[in-house]
């Protein structure tokens, strides 16, 4: 499955923070979890220096152990636009707009300029996700799909966007998973363990559009910290293949799904605590559990009481 482009998240993810705590664990003025007010050139070069490190091992990593298998092929395109009721679009944008955010959000901690913060930052999600379009391209078993560069560019467009506009992320990008009955079906083809079907079930995964109603309104008494959320999924999926390997062959339903929920964004929640306000932002991208409102393509509405 091409969703396993998500797990090369990673290998930028947790590089970045653990190859800048080790550069920078030895300075004395800022405490490491505090943004730098300004340039900390240090700092600076352990972001730059993470980025590129990390993204080349992801792409050497992604051509050795992935595409190796592979037959290679001239380059070519792919329509897959109609596949996977688009969820592997909304992975796309969620990459490329969480990636792009961190990258953001750690040249902030660098005291970097918002010039910088957005050129350098912003983009790093859309460049990596879409590298990896590339490779598809020259890949007999894929091809590079122009749906999911679009995608990748809505994703750092709403991220750029809304910095350029608000100067804050008023709308986020989030993502939650309750795991499916499909894997039990075919086993192995949507994950063995609950971490490998974050990645392979789409069946299970859930992105939201969580939006801050008081950075709308703000001279209400809306809380600061309170969200509302409107969230996509689907089921059944791949479409009417699940037959295969089941037996007996099971008929499936697969269907739309649409969500009206609560959340909460996590940054804005009160605390003078350098560490939990990063641990916060980290997290945010997660959709917490709440009363969720389902509404199906079959016609059929469900009232969850904590939905993920």
């Amino acid at each position: 499955m091409r969703s396993n482009k998500l797990v090369l998240t990673l290998f930028v993810i947790v590089p970045l923070f653990l190859f800048s705590s080790y550069h920078t664990h030895a300075q004395q003025n800022t405490p490491f979890f505090q943004k730098s007010d300004t340039l900390n050139k240090k700092r600076r070069n352990a972001v730059y220096i993470t980025a590129g490190s990390g993204a080349a091992i992801a792409i050497i990593g992604l051509n050795q152990l992935w595409y190796a298998d592979y037959p290679r092929s001239s380059f070519h395109s792919l329509n897959d636009n109609t596949s996977w009721m688009q969820m592997d679009k909304f992975g796309h944008a969620m990459s490329a707009y969480f990636i792009g955010k961190l990258g953001m959000d750690a040249l902030a901690w660098a005291g970097e300029s918002k010039k910088n913060q957005l050129i350098y930052g912003a983009t790093m999600g859309w460049a990596f996700v879409t590298t990896i379009e590339i490779f598809d391209g020259f890949s007999q078993e894929w091809g590079f799909s122009t749906g999911d560069v679009i995608a990748n560019t809505l994703g750092a467009g709403l991220l750029i966007g809304q910095e350029l506009l608000w100067n804050e992320q008023r709308i986020q990008y989030k993502f939650s998973f309750s795991p499916s009955k499909y894997p039990e079906m075919i086993p192995g083809k949507l994950g063995d363990n609950t971490i490998q079907q974050i990645v392979k079930d789409y069946n299970g995964q859930t992105y939201w559009f969580s939006i801050n109603l008081w950075s709308f309104f703000k001279d209400s008494k809306i809380p600061k910290w309170l969200n509302v959320a409107v969230g996509y999924g689907a089921n059944g999926l791949p479409e009417n293949s699940y037959n295969f390997g089941v037996h007996p062959p099971q008929s499936i339903e697969s269907y739309r799904q649409f969500y009206t929920s609560i959340d909460v964004d996590l940054t804005k929640i009160k605390t003078n605590s350098p560490f939990f306000k990063t641990v916060f932002n980290v997290f945010n991208y997660v959709k917490i559990p709440a009363p969720t409102i389902e509404y199906r393509s079959n016609g059929d509405f469900k009232f969850h009481l904590f939905y993920f």
